[in-house]
C-alpha cells in the first residue's frame, strides 16, 4: 500500500512548525514533528518517515550533526534543509553528508510542498497510487475511480479517504481523522467527522462490497 508520503517536520519555532504541518498535512501528507535534534533522531527511527523537513538551527544540536547521526546508523531517509544560511560551504557540507536540498527562508508553502514532491518522486518512484478493493486513488491527479467509474470528490472529501486509505485496515478515532485531515488548528468537533464519512459513503461505497466501516466506540477504517 503506498501513500503521498509521511513527513518529519523538525523546526524549534512553534508558529514556523505549526504552520508547516497543517500546510502538509492539508496537501495530503502524513506529518509528524520535533523540535529539537534529540527528538528527530528518535522520530526518524521510531517513524520511518519517507522525508525529513529539517531546520539547520537547532537548540540542542546543528541539523547537520542529525544527518551526520542518522547516516552513521545506516537510516538514509531523505532530507530536504531549512535555513537561513545560505553560504556556499553551508550548502556543500549539507549536501555532502547526505541530504537531498535546500530550502531558505523565507519560504512559500508552494514552494516547501513542490520541493518535498519531487524529492518524493524521485526516491519513491511509483509510488503514488492507493487501492482498496475496487477503489483506487491517484494521488497526484487526484482523481478516484470505484471499478471504472470516476467519483467526483470535493477536496475535504480527498484529504479523508486519503487518510483511510493509507491507513486501510486501521481503526482510526474522529479524533486522529479530525487532527489530520482538518488539522489541530481546527475550531470545529469531531461531529464534522461524521458528516464527512456520510457524504463519503454516498459518493464511493454505495454499492457492495462496502469498504467503509463503522467500528463502533472507536472509529471508522477501510478494508477490502
Amino acid at each position: 500500500m503506498s501513500s503521498r508520503g509521511r513527513l518529519l517536520v523538525v523546526e524549534d519555532e512553534p508558529s514556523i512548525r505549526e504552520l508547516l504541518c497543517a500546510s502538509l498535512r492539508f496537501a495530503g501528507f502524513t506529518v509528524t514533528s520535533a523540535a529539537t535534534g534529540s527528538e528527530a533522531l528518535q522520530a526518524a527511527r521510531d517513524d520511518s518517515p519517507d522525508l525529513v523537513l529539517l531546520d539547520v538551527m537547532l537548540p540542542d544540536r546543528d541539523g547537520f550533526e542529525v544527518v551526520r547521526r542518522l547516516r552513521s546508523s545506516g537510516v538514509r531517509v531523505p532530507v530536504l534543509y531549512l535555513t537561513a544560511r545560505d553560504g556556499t560551504d553551508d550548502r556543500v557540507t549539507g549536501l555532502t553528508i547526505g541530504g537531498d536540498g535546500y530550502i531558505t527562508k523565507p519560504f512559500s508553502l508552494e514552494e516547501v510542498i513542490a520541493r518535498v514532491t519531487a524529492v518524493l518522486r524521485r526516491t519513491r518512484p511509483g509510488t503514488e497510487q492507493l487501492t482498496c478493493g475496487e477503489l483506487s486513488l491517484d494521488v497526484d491527479s487526484h482523481v478516484v475511480r470505484r471499478g471504472s467509474r470516476v467519483v467526483e470528490l470535493s477536496p475535504t472529501e480527498f484529504r479523508l479517504l486519503h487518510y483511510l486509505m493509507r491507513n486501510s485496515g486501521r481503526v482510526l478515532s474522529k479524533a486522529q481523522i479530525l487532527d489530520q485531515v482538518w488539522s489541530h488548528d481546527f475550531d470545529g468537533d469531531v461531529g464534522v467527522v461524521e458528516s464527512y464519512i456520510s457524504y463519503l459513503r454516498r459518493k464511493v461505497d454505495g454499492t457492495e462490497p462496502r469498504l467503509i466501516h463503522t467500528v463502533r466506540g472507536l472509529g471508522y477504517m477501510i478494508r477490502p
